[in-house]
């Protein structure tokens, strides 16, 4: 159960890394190659992968990590769109509820059995994410008419914060399933994980090269921590699949439904935001459904 408490941690560090960065005017794409850089080195220094057999893998491995090495990447910049297109509030929203995808690759792709535990696990989790994503409002008070036609979407971009806000769900969801693939494959795990970052490393610097990007100093090592944090929450996240690798569900749904708990916790804690009692209701529920989906 550890390596799950430590994915969830991480996960939830990086989020806050996400947040603190915006305030402190880091560029995140550029964060986000170093960060695949760092994770590389961390790779090579604590896993020691097999280097002379690296690349000696089979043809259904390089097909999951060429996945992972264009997604990767890509999620982080679709995520930034929808951020910018659609808003933060959306865009977590599509990104959590990427956990159906997953939970339905459990039951359809990976053969697990559907008991009526895990059917009531699942759907209590799904009711906890929708009380957890659930925005307290600001007293009822209404905005000025300049402020609520500054908030308002234009409609011809509509159609494009849809498209990425399925960007957001499909790939994160996509991302989830190709790591729990990895994981059943078992042997060659760690030389994977490192092609993985190398790949969505270079993609990212190719892009950022073709963007002609002006270098910050700043955002480069930042992306030292941000590689730090991102190595551990992928690493533990692999490993806790390897700890319960007949039953996916639990770990899918403990990943996501914890980071959103503590996530919300902290940023009641730390960053003084509201917390409604539809959000508290939510914490619990998350908690119901995480005993239902451990193993007895």
């Amino acid at each position: 159960m550890h390596t799950l408490i430590l994915s969830i941690s991480f996960s939830v560090a990086v989020s806050i890394f996400l947040k603190l960065a915006r305030a402190g005017k880091i560029q995140v794409d550029q964060a986000i190659a170093v960060n695949y850089a760092t994770a590389a080195a961390l790779s090579v220094w604590l896993l020691r992968p097999p280097l002379d057999t690296l690349f000696e893998q089979p043809p259904a491995v390089w097909l999951i990590l060429g996945l992972l090495g264009v997604l990767l990447p890509t999620v982080f910049l679709v995520m930034a769109a929808a951020v910018r297109r659609a808003g933060i509030v959306r865009s977590d929203t599509a990104q959590r509820l990427s956990l159906i995808l997953p939970i339905l690759a459990a039951f359809l792709v990976f053969h697990e059995v559907l008991s009526g535990r895990k059917a009531f696990g699942i759907a209590l989790a799904l009711c906890a994410l929708a009380c957890l994503l659930a925005r307290p409002r600001a007293n009822g008070a209404r905005l000025p008419a300049r402020a609520m036609a500054h908030q308002e979407e234009p409609q011809e971009s509509a159609a494009r914060g849809w498209a990425v806000l399925l960007g957001v769900w499909a790939g994160y969801g996509c991302i989830d399933i190709l790591f729990k693939q990895m994981a059943r494959i078992g042997a060659g795990f760690t030389g994977s994980l490192l092609l993985s970052f190398v790949l969505a490393g270079l993609l990212m610097c190719l892009w950022l090269l073709f963007r002609r990007t002006r270098w910050d100093a700043r955002s480069l090592a930042s992306g030292i921590l941000l590689g730090g944090l991102n190595f551990g929450n992928i690493y533990f996240y692999i490993r806790a699949h390897q700890t319960f690798p007949d039953n996916p569900t639990l770990v899918f749904a403990a990943m996501n439904i914890g980071v959103i708990s503590i996530g919300t916790l902290v940023g009641a804690g730390v960053f003084r935001e509201r917390l409604s009692p539809l959000n508290m209701l939510g914490i619990g529920l998350a908690l119901g459904a995480i005993v239902l989906l451990f193993p007895r």
